[in-house]
């Protein structure tokens, strides 16, 4: 479960984590520049623990936004977080914010063309939709988890819900997805989970398996400075909505 770093020791677990855990060093390292420049209000729908807060800047207002059931279903229960019911219906004004964050979030969506519907309501004209999802990852927050969205499928969802300037970016290549899913079988070998939600260590098992897991960590990360691939961790998207309305053929005003 992603939580926000806090503190130097916590800061140090995340960067630990994201040298081990592809997935969210490929999130991290995409959403640093996308993020950074950021002004007025950003809503993060499905913000879970919010672990990408640091990354806006001070001077944006931040709302973070999740199902009103997100900690029976996912475990996170979080407060100074707006929740929005079954209807899909988001309790922010249309036009109220001038960016939309949305990180590892549709797969979990039933409907993910509702959900779209709502961050083009809520940006204004111009705002900015910054949206991540995963595409080599395993099955979680079993059963609710529902997608895997390829490049196609992400621009028609969006062009279907009214974006454009739709741009995505492959996380990784084939040698990312190599090194993440050897990784993912050594994990339970050195930390096995013995009971639901807690791990324990076996020693030697973790001495065999570290050094194996630290060159994969490092091969790993380094891949992603690499070309993207066909096969990779996921995706990273930006889309707009327009500064004006589409102008259709059944808004021209008929020929005399």
């Amino acid at each position: 479960m992603f939580r926000p770093e806090r503190g130097v020791r916590g800061r140090l677990l995340a960067a630990l984590r994201r040298l081990f855990d592809l997935q969210a060093a490929s999130i991290w390292r995409d959403l640093g520049p996308a993020l950074g420049s950021v002004r007025g209000t950003l809503v993060d729908a499905g913000c879970g623990a919010s672990p990408y807060r640091q990354l806006v800047p001070d001077n944006t207002t931040y709302i973070g936004l999740d199902l009103e059931r997100a900690s029976e279903e996912f475990g996170y229960d979080v407060t100074d977080v707006r929740r929005f019911g079954a209807d899909g219906s988001w309790p922010v004004d249309d036009g109220g914010a001038d960016v939309v964050l949305s990180t590892e979030t549709l797969e979990h969506v039933p409907d993910p063309g509702a959900f779209l519907a709502e961050a083009f309501r809520v940006l204004r004209p111009g705002g900015q939709l910054v949206l991540t999802v995963p595409f080599a990852a395993r099955w979680h927050y079993v059963p609710y988890d529902y997608w895997r969205f390829t490049p196609s499928a992400l621009r028609m969802l969006l062009e279907g819900a009214g974006f454009d300037d739709v741009f995505i970016t492959a996380r990784g290549n084939e040698r990312t997805v190599a090194c993440y899913k050897v990784l993912a079988l050594l994990l339970p070998v050195a930390m096995p989970q013995r009971e639901p939600g807690k791990l324990s260590f076996a020693p030697l098992a973790v001495l065999a398996a570290a050094p194996l897991a630290l060159v994969l960590a490092i091969v790993g990360n380094r891949s992603l400075r690499g070309g993207a691939g066909d096969d990779c961790l996921g995706y990273t998207v930006t889309a707009a909505r327009p500064k004006a309305p589409r102008v259709t053929a059944r808004d021209q005003p008929e020929a005399l």
